[in-house]
């Protein structure tokens, strides 16, 4: 495929990213930067607090730490290449670099939404049905629910790319993005993009809307058995083993739905940036904070740990 400019052929996609204005691009870069590290280290420290707590080798945590180590490759596939981007004058992306950077970005996006919707599955049946908890999300379940996200996620991301790869592109090779999003690289293309984008909606609404009618789903149950629960003290106890898993859910949907869930013609660019930025960089980074600050549970295996690395 040839991707052609104004008076010459090129091989790659100019990221024009979150601003043009050269005064802002230091700024943007230590922001982003010390974003990006925050989310590594406070992920990281998620991971290694699970891992070192044997109270903590429970399936909701073992969704938790797989959750936490998908945020990472996550924005790992995405910040790097746009910090390096912000100080540099030619913000190139190759044509493979773009179609690898997508197919990443949607593979472990969408394995984040189907472990959301894991952590969703495992309050449902430690409220609604505690006496058979352990036997029905047992390691061998956990783990095949875990498969069944990597996979259908990875098929999703493939199909894409693939549809993406028989475009064409004409004139214009400027993204106007920080990366290799879907609705921003369909804009660029001369090919007739109609039967693509009702191909790429469908699937992707069934795709996505699993895991979140499954999330949904979940919440409905929940809430009506909680509400049934005599006591205040009881039902706040059962209320607060759900309330991070809600907020990240929240966050992470109330962006995608936003951004992804609407035709190319009212795709927007400032306010789609914003919104993706919310979804890729800051609820990763959020993360291990909204999962520890009103956990004990989280905040008794951060001290073990931190008291591990000091003795």
């Amino acid at each position: 495929m040839e991707i052609k400019n104004y008076n010459s052929s090129a091989s790659g996609f100019i990221l024009l990213g979150l601003s043009s204005n050269p005064q802002l691009q230091k700024p943007l870069f230590a922001i982003f930067l010390i974003m990006y590290l925050v989310t590594l280290v406070g992920n990281v420290l998620i991971i290694l607090a699970i891992h070192s707590d044997s109270r903590l080798h429970t399936p909701m945590y073992f969704f938790l730490s797989n959750l936490s180590f998908m945020d990472i490759c996550f924005t790992t596939v995405i910040v790097p290449k746009m910090l390096v981007n912000l100080l540099s004058e030619t913000k190139m992306i190759s044509y493979v670099g773009c179609l690898v950077q997508m197919y990443f970005f949607m593979a472990f996006g969408n394995t984040d939404s189907y472990l959301l919707a894991s952590m969703a599955i495992d309050r449902l049946v430690a409220i609604c049905n505690p006496f058979h908890y352990d036997v029905v999300m047992n390691p061998r379940r956990c783990l095949l629910m875990l498969l069944v996200s990597c996979t259908i996620s990875h098929l999703h991301a493939l199909l894409r790319v693939l549809l993406m790869s028989r475009l064409s592109f004409c004139a214009s090779h400027v993204i106007k993005h920080f990366f290799c999003d879907t609705q921003p690289v369909l804009k660029l293309s001369c090919s007739d993009t109609s039967s693509s984008q009702i191909v790429v909606m469908t699937e992707t609404l069934a795709v996505i809307a699993t895991p979140f009618l499954c999330t949904l789903f979940s919440y409905v149950r929940i809430i009506v058995t909680v509400l049934r629960i005599p006591s205040a003290a009881g039902k706040w106890k059962a209320f607060s083993t759900c309330g991070s898993h809600l907020t990240v859910v929240s966050l992470f949907y109330g962006s995608i739905i936003y951004v992804y869930f609407r035709p190319l013609s009212m795709y927007s660019v400032v306010k789609d940036r914003v919104a993706t930025v919310v979804y890729t960089v800051v609820t990763p980074m959020l993360n291990p904070f909204i999962y520890s600050l009103r956990n004990k549970d989280m905040k008794r295996g951060l001290g073990k740990l931190r008291n591990r690395i000091h003795s």
